[in-house]
């Protein structure tokens, strides 16, 4: 398995690919007015108003919409906490280790907000959710520091281990270790990553996040409210902290600046995968072309998504949540029953739909309607098969068997706002108005035809818009030829002035048109 990041550095904002075997499965954008409230930030800000009925407050972080803090984010040790931030930023405490710092009384876990904060009261906040659409940054008081191994909690005395580590023994070795060289007065998480290493590499990741939180509260006497005191790495670090592995076997970046950050982080963190960064310098083709980037991005974003044999997804978006359709196309295969058909394409759907989940990062309730399917050993196998295609996925997601009506349901945690991108463009036929489809997505479609349609008929003919038709033939090799190599099939194409730009049929040999 190939696993490359491709880093485009634009105007305003940066783009993150990555890929697997050559295919893009995550997208990120880091746009330069958004990245003063990034998942990580820490903020000190001033309580707005409590807000009884939603036992909340909203605070002053410096965004146009006041950030939202939950009674349930602040923390068990919240008076402690507010204690510890108040001697901090008057100058009366110089020992920022907790080690001889008194803690108070818990606070009530199904208490009042009103009870704990007031308005005008300082507060040390964390960004936990970005400002998405019309609402202000998500925040919690109840701080982490994440490494590239461990997770650093201040005001906590927890020691927690990854879940996704399965071996009990090493579950256990992580967290004699960690308790025995954690400081007094903090909580640490191992992160999945920290499976297998040393003491000595935790011990490390571990002194550099007790830094960090050194640092911050040097900051405070000095910083006005609301200000950032602590500013999450930046985000190629922040990237190759969360998903970088042994995997990877390359990193592309086309900034001279962006591609020395990169190597300095992974400096630190794996000096041996410093080879493996490249600096892109081709003037000719733009990054995202050269690695085939661009014409994926067009093709997965659309409503539709094509599949391989003839397949489809239907993506639709409404207020409450995301609905996934199924579709087969009404192909023609070698399956023996409708049972096998069914399966064949669900596997096919699941894995797609698994990727993408992580390309859009969408987050809420996900609905998906599968082909339906009578074996219940079939449903399990299907369910399975998409648990283990999302289990790389980041993001904290939770999916139920299927429903007595076929449906799966997903909910998928998101923390910054969902990956929009634009797939048509103006209709450029004579007369016309509105928007259709790129290009690009209908050279997929007939490929796609093409193969479903390959062994059932005999011959093919594709009448399709003089342009089209010309793009298809012209050249050498042309898409055509490309295609018969492909699918051992000549499709015999005829220009139509009569069809629209992107309209296209099939017709067999005897001249009538291959309908769905």
């Amino acid at each position: 398995m190939n696993k490359e990041l491709i880093i485009r550095k634009g105007d305003d904002a940066v783009d993150f690919a990555l890929l697997k075997d050559g295919k893009l499965i995550e997208l990120h954008k880091e746009e330069e007015d958004r990245s003063q409230f990034l998942v990580g930030d820490i903020f000190i800000a001033k309580i707005r108003k409590p807000v009884p009925g939603l036992n909340a407050a909203f605070v002053n972080v410096g965004f146009e919409k006041d950030a939202f803090l939950h009674y349930h984010d602040l923390g068990p040790n919240l008076t402690s906490y507010l204690k510890f931030i108040k001697l901090v930023s008057t100058g009366k405490l110089k020992d920022f280790s907790l080690k001889n710092f008194p803690f108070e009384k818990e606070i009530d876990k199904n208490g009042a907000i009103a009870d704990v904060l007031s308005a005008n009261q300082s507060v040390l906040v964390q960004v936990v959710k970005e400002p998405i659409s019309t609402k202000g940054p998500r925040i919690s008081s109840e701080l982490s520091f994440a490494g590239r191994y461990l997770v650093l909690v201040p005001f906590s005395d927890r020691v927690s281990v990854s879940q996704k580590i399965n071996s009990r023994e090493e579950k256990d070795r992580l967290k004699k270790l960690v308790t025995a060289v954690k400081p007094k007065g903090f909580g640490v998480i191992v992160r999945t990553v920290a499976e297998g290493k040393s003491t000595a590499e935790l011990e490390k990741d571990l002194q550099n996040l007790m830094n960090r939180w050194i640092a911050m509260c040097k900051r405070l006497p000095t910083a006005h409210h609301p200000s950032k005191v602590l500013s999450e790495l930046t985000k190629v670090s922040s990237m190759l902290r969360d998903i970088f592995n042994d995997t990877f076997t390359g990193i592309t970046v086309d900034d001279e600046v962006l591609y020395q950050q990169t190597k300095d982080y992974l400096a630190e963190i794996a000096p041996e995968k410093q080879k493996i960064v490249k600096l892109y310098q081709a003037v000719d083709h733009p990054i995202f072309e050269r690695f085939h980037i661009e014409r994926q991005i067009k093709t997965s974003f659309g409503k539709t998504v094509s599949m391989s044999k003839g397949a489809y997804l239907i993506i639709e978006h409404t207020e409450a949540l995301h609905v996934i359709d199924v579709n087969s196309g009404n192909r023609s295969n070698k399956a023996t029953s409708q049972e096998g058909t069914a399966m064949e394409v669900n596997l096919i759907a699941a894995t797609e739909i698994a990727r993408q989940l992580r390309l859009r990062d969408m987050g809420g309730i996900i609905v998906i309607d599968f082909i339906d399917m009578q074996n219940p050993e079939n449903r399990k196998v299907l369910y399975d098969h998409l648990k283990a295609e999302m289990s790389d996925d980041k993001a904290k997601h939770k999916i139920l068997p299927p429903s007595k009506f076929g449906l799966v349901q997903i909910t998928r945690q998101r923390v910054r706002p969902e990956v929009n991108i634009k797939t048509q463009e103006e209709d450029p036929s004579q007369g016309s108005q509105g928007e259709v489809d790129a290009p690009i997505l209908l050279i997929d479609r007939i490929a796609s035809d093409i193969e479903r349609l390959k062994d059932s008929q005999n011959k093919l003919v594709l009448n399709a818009h003089p342009f089209v038709a010309a793009y298809l033939t012209k050249g050498f090799p042309s898409l055509r030829l490309k295609w018969f190599f492909e699918h051992k099939k000549w499709v015999k194409i005829i220009p139509r002035d009569a069809y629209t730009y992107l309209e296209y049929r099939f017709f067999n040999e005897e001249g009538n048109e291959i309908k769905e």
